[in-house]
């Protein structure tokens, strides 16, 4: 089934080329079914990339989904034009008196502040405690993660001694976890991050569990008890050129950075570099559509306001 997303959106064309089954707006009101309600926070300032990373993973799926997309009011993005956001963006007041069957909270590059020094820290909370009643599973996605662990559960973030930069190798700590379904002994994840969460931290927490972890990236999946609350330390979403960028552009501005560790053939940058994510990628998406929203959110979402995750 498709993805049902703006016409106009830049990501449409990409995804049509791909063979992402996209259907236009007025096609989809003409079919009888309720599409999953998907809300997308986009807090990356390249926002029509991470957009098109997104729909890339969640349009690979037998679900119908609609997307409504959202950024923060209290802090204008400088890397998106403005007519972008207009036509394809609202702000958290425009949403606030919907519900959703999934949300998604993207990353940012912000990691190395206090998050109370965010500038949109107040309005991401009220996102965030928005979310208990308002959707039913929420996807946090790196400094997103990291950021609701220490709202929900009050779990810190802590420097790391130099950048986690590379494609990592994980495993999965929970047998049978649904989330991992299909998943090999051993797949691989991107992560470039400057912080960290650590597992003795998270293990004081009785509704929280580690699903998956690296010896080399540190804890990569957490969930609640209820699994309404997913944490996802990595960019599992990232495009096989997106850590290639990232490090050329440090490159160019003369600023630190190693080679991104598993990435490069022979970690020479001049080779194309190798993905070996895309299939976990995929499965991490489906598996999160299908057995935590699609298969356990009401049909009338307007009972979400009657649920507290924390309850």
């Amino acid at each position: 089934m498709p993805i049902k997303i703006p016409n106009q959106l830049p990501a449409t064309s990409i995804l049509e080329q791909e063979n992402i089954f996209v259907m236009y707006e007025d096609r989809a009101y003409q079919q009888d079914i309720r599409p999953l309600k998907i809300l997308l926070l986009n807090l990356m300032p390249t926002k029509i990339i991470t957009e098109t990373q997104l729909l890339r993973l969640l349009g690979n799926s037998p679900l119908q989904i609609e997307v409504d997309f959202i950024y923060t009011a209290s802090y204008e993005p400088k890397n998106t034009a403005q007519e972008h956001l207009i036509k394809f963006y609202e702000t958290f007041d425009d949403v606030k008196d919907r519900s959703y069957d999934g949300l998604i909270i993207t990353g940012a590059p912000v990691e190395q502040m206090p998050f109370e020094e965010v500038a949109y820290w107040d309005e991401l909370c009220r996102i965030m405690e928005w979310s208990k009643k308002h959707a039913y599973s929420t996807l946090h996605i790196c400094w997103g993660a990291q950021a609701a662990l220490y709202y929900h559960y009050g779990i810190p973030k802590y420097d790391l001694p130099q950048k986690m930069f590379g494609v990592f190798p994980h495993t999965v700590n929970v047998e049978h976890e649904k989330l991992f379904r299909g998943f090999d002994d051993i797949f691989y994840v991107p992560h470039s991050r400057h912080t960290h969460v650590i597992r003795e931290d998270i293990e004081k927490i009785p509704k929280l569990s580690i699903l998956s972890e690296s010896e080399s990236a540190g804890v990569y999946a957490v969930a609640n008890t209820k699994r309404r609350q997913i944490f996802i330390m990595g960019h599992s979403e990232y495009d096989p050129l997106t850590l290639k960028t990232e490090y050329d552009r440090d490159i160019g501005l003369g600023q630190p950075i190693n080679i991104p560790d598993n990435y490069y053939p022979n970690d020479d940058p001049a080779k194309v570099p190798l993905v070996r994510w895309r299939s976990a990628a995929n499965l991490l998406f489906s598996n999160w559509l299908n057995y935590y929203v699609y298969q356990e959110t009401p049909y009338d979402l307007a009972i979400l306001e009657s649920k507290q995750e924390n309850e």
